[in-house]
Formats: structure tokens, C-alpha cells, sequence
């Protein structure tokens, strides 16, 4: 049930020092030196350094993909899959494809995330509008189920439902109630394309509403030079803004050093985590399509501290600013009385340990616990 991580290199994520981690089932309840505890497991991982488990609030866990034709839909994410990119806390959500998908399936597979060990969470709708949902209401989704952090929509894009300004500001208040009543982040993720309007109708809603403008939370959003630059904008303005990471480290280090310090607390990393990267002609025909891994987000943060950037700065993006983002209070922080989700990174900044809720998942670089049917 004890648990001691001895002479870690903690960063919370500031930076506290050379210390002991005493953890007692889910949750971590001293943070010092010299603690001892005669019952305790013993994780003597002297030197490592211990940062909040990631959360990654973009991950398609029962799938994506499909526009190539039934045989590109990507599989369900895997336990395995979390663990290896250190993941401790998920949200899923759909994609392009609601026909085949629906919010019944992603529910489901949320809850068993939840069995096998980690935590999870759910977006309700998809692209298109009118949202699908559990329940037929998008606030009946999030103020009664309680997976269910906010909505999915898409903008900007050729896969777009075209909603009108009106119907988009009906979508927001009803989330915007529905997740006070529930006191959730309560949130509409902003699946933002190519497409020439970047976030225009974004600024003309909150230009003329008085909905807050973190009700609204747009993602890929270095696609086009203009979308990012309306992005930036929108961090200036008070939002929060979601970067996909990919393979294309050189390319996320580029769009943060255009990205104000003072804005890094509402900057947040995501994978979109076996969802489909797809290429197509100016006639819309797909020329490629391929499958998003759940560890570019660790990929990232490795990338970043071995390239200058300090521990501290790189972490945040997948764990504090996600946490208050998503209003979860006991998530993205290793502090006393908080979740015990950890990871531990070797020297070189290689992921060693993961722990989530306090379970050991992954130690000396193996993985400890398998889902339900993986041989």
C-alpha cells in the first residue's frame, strides 16, 4: 500500500530538489528528506527525475481515421499504448467518423481505461452538428455523466458541419450552463483545419456574447500560418490554445519561440493519439493517411529539454497547464495530498517508471501491467 521513491530529482513542476516521495494508495502524503517508512516499497531510483504524469486530453482510445474507406479506421488504443508514452490521465474523443463511432462506445472504453489503472476522461459529439450524444442533449452529457469533460466540433475544415453563428452560440451556453451546473472545466475542443477562416467566427462570437473565451479551446493549431497567427492572438486575448505535437520537433520548437513567455501557463501539448494524419489533393482526393502515436507528447518533452529548453518549461505543457485547463485539482502537480500519477525519467531523460494512482505500471523501463486481453 506504502510506496517510497527515494532521492528523486522532483520538479512539481518547479524544481524542489533532491527528495522522498512517500505515497499511500492513490495519493502522494509526504514530500521531504530522510523519510522513512518500515512498511513502504522501497523504489530507490537515486538521480532520476520525477515530473507529474502526462495528461493528454486528445487521444482517439476507440479509434479514428476512415477517410480512405472502412479498412483505414485506426484501432483502439491499447493500455500499453498510455503507459509507454507516460501518460496517466486521458481524455478521449471522437473524430471525422460518427457514423461508425458513437459516444456510447467512447464511454464505455473510457470506463474500462478507468478499470485497467488509468485515468479517463471523454469529450461527447464529434465534427459534425448537431452534436451526437449519450443522452440527446449535450447538457444532459455533461452535467450527468461524469466522464464527460465538454464537446467536440470542427472548424475550418473541408470535413466541417458549417455551423452557423447562431447555432454555435446555443452550443456554447448550453455547455457553459450545463458544466457550471456540474462544476465542470466544461469546454468545446475546436477541431481547427486548413481552412481560410481560421478563427474568425471564434472573435465575432466573443465580440458580441459575453461567453468567456475559455469556453472555447482550439487545437492543431499551427496548420496554417494564419490559424496560428489568430492562435496567438487568442492566447493574447486570455485563451488557451492546444498545440498537436508530432514527429516534427523542429516545427513545435519554431511555434514556441513565437509564443510569449507570459503566455506558457495557458500553452497546453496534446497527441491526438491514434487518430489518422491524412494528406489530400486540391480536389479533396486522400493522397496518404497514416496513425498518430500516444508518445509524442513525452517525444516532445524530451525534445525540448535536450534542445535548451529547461525542465520546468517543458513540462507544463502536459501537466499544470493541462490540469487547471481541465479543472482537475488532484492532476498535473506532485504535491502532497495530489494524485500519485509520476513518471520517472533516467539521465537521459529516457522514461524509467511510470505510476499512476498509485500503481507502479512501468519500472526499469518495463511495463508491469497489461490490458484485459493483451497476450
Amino acid at each position: 500500500m506504502f510506496k517510497l521513491l527515494n532521492n528523486v530529482e522532483v520538479y512539481s513542476p518547479v524544481y524542489q530538489g533532491t527528495k522522498d516521495i512517500l505515497i499511500c494508495g492513490e495519493k502522494i502524503v509526504k514530500i521531504g528528506t530522510g523519510i522513512t517508512y518500515l512498511d513502504a516499497k522501497i523504489i530507490d531510483k537515486k538521480g532520476y527525475y520525477a515530473i507529474p504524469g502526462i495528461i493528454d486530453q486528445h487521444i482517439h482510445i476507440t479509434g479514428g481515421g476512415g477517410e480512405g474507406g472502412f479498412s483505414t479506421k485506426t484501432k483502439e488504443v491499447r493500455l500499453t499504448d498510455l503507459i509507454n508514452g507516460g501518460v496517466t490521465s486521458v481524455v478521449g474523443l471522437l473524430g471525422t467518423d460518427s457514423l461508425t463511432q458513437n459516444i456510447e462506445r467512447l464511454v464505455a472504453k473510457t470506463k474500462a481505461l478507468r478499470q485497467e489503472g488509468i485515468t479517463a476522461y471523454c469529450l461527447t459529439g464529434a465534427y459534425t452538428y448537431p452534436s451526437p450524444t449519450l443522452t440527446g442533449n449535450v447538457s444532459k452529457d455533461i452535467a450527468f455523466i461524469d466522464e464527460i469533460l465538454g464537446v467536440k466540433l470542427a472548424l475550418s475544415c473541408h470535413r466541417e458541419p458549417f455551423i452557423t453563428k447562431d447555432e454555435l452560440k446555443r452550443l456554447a451556453h448550453n455547455v457553459r450552463v450545463a458544466s457550471m451546473i456540474a462544476n465542470k472545466a466544461g469546454f468545446i475542443t475546436l477541431h481547427m483545419g486548413d481552412g481560410a477562416n481560421g478563427l474568425e467566427i471564434i472573435f465575432d462570437l466573443l465580440q458580441e456574447t459575453s461567453l468567456p473565451i475559455t469556453l472555447f479551446r482550439p487545437t492543431h493549431v499551427t496548420r496554417t500560418k494564419k490559424l496560428f497567427t489568430d492562435s496567438l492572438k487568442f492566447l493574447n486575448m486570455g485563451g488557451y490554445i492546444d498545440l498537436t505535437v508530432g514527429s516534427k520537433f523542429d516545427k513545435l520548437i519554431t511555434s514556441i519561440a513565437k509564443i510569449n513567455k507570459e503566455h506558457y501557463q495557458s500553452v497546453t501539448f496534446s497527441s491526438d493519439g491514434n487518430g489518422s494524419f491524412s494528406k489530400y489533393d486540391e480536389f479533396g482526393n486522400l493522397l496518404k493517411i497514416g496513425v498518430q502515436s500516444c508518445e509524442t507528447v513525452l517525444k516532445s518533452i524530451q525534445f525540448l529539454i535536450k534542445n535548451g529548453y529547461s525542465i520546468e518549461e517543458s513540462i507544463q505543457f502536459s501537466s499544470s497547464n493541462v490540469s487547471k485547463a481541465l479543472k482537475l485539482t488532484n492532476k498535473g502537480v506532485i504535491e502532497v495530498g495530489k494524485d500519485a500519477d509520476i513518471l520517472l525519467l533516467d539521465k537521459d531523460f529516457e522514461l524509467d517508471t511510470v505510476i499512476a494512482l498509485g500503481k507502479i505500471l512501468k519500472t526499469d523501463k518495463n511495463n508491469l501491467v497489461k490490458e484485459t486481453f493483451e497476450d
